[in-house]
């Protein structure tokens, strides 16, 4: 067809990559307000505080006076950085009486946080000292 062959002449042409076709490129791309929302995403996870949250997190689910008391901060502070990532759909929480328990809220959020671990290479010490986690092995 005529419409398959035309590229726009308005086009911007490719410097490094000049034999891809002009037509596909761009199209794998999402539109802008994912990206947005993929950065506050990001931007959330980036607070130290809220990584450790999320790090145990890992193992299941947890009321926020034990998350101050672990974490060390107060409860009023968690609570704080659990409702910035619930906002975000990263935790999500539970009442029981007059406790709050909270869990990641799904295994994306969970394969985030344990490919971040692993990246940084803060694997389980093993007996040889290395603490680099074997190659595939998940961090938890």
């Amino acid at each position: 067809m005529l419409s398959d062959t035309l590229v726009d002449a308005g086009a911007p042409s490719l410097r490094c990559h000049p034999d891809l076709d002009q037509s596909s490129v761009g199209a794998p791309l999402h539109d802008h307000a994912t990206y947005v929302a993929l950065a506050q995403l990001f931007g959330a996870l980036s607070d130290p505080t809220r990584a450790k949250i999320l790090h145990l997190l890992l193992d299941g689910e947890w009321c926020t006076c034990d998350l101050a008391t672990v974490v060390g901060i107060s409860e009023s502070s968690v609570s704080q950085h659990l409702r910035v990532l619930r906002s975000l759909r990263v935790v999500r929480s539970r009442r029981a009486g007059k406790f709050v328990y909270y869990q990641l809220d799904d295994e994306h959020v969970a394969l985030l946080i344990q490919m971040g671990l692993t990246h940084q290479g803060h694997g389980t010490k093993k007996a040889d000292g290395d603490e680099s986690p074997a190659s595939g092995e998940v961090v938890r």
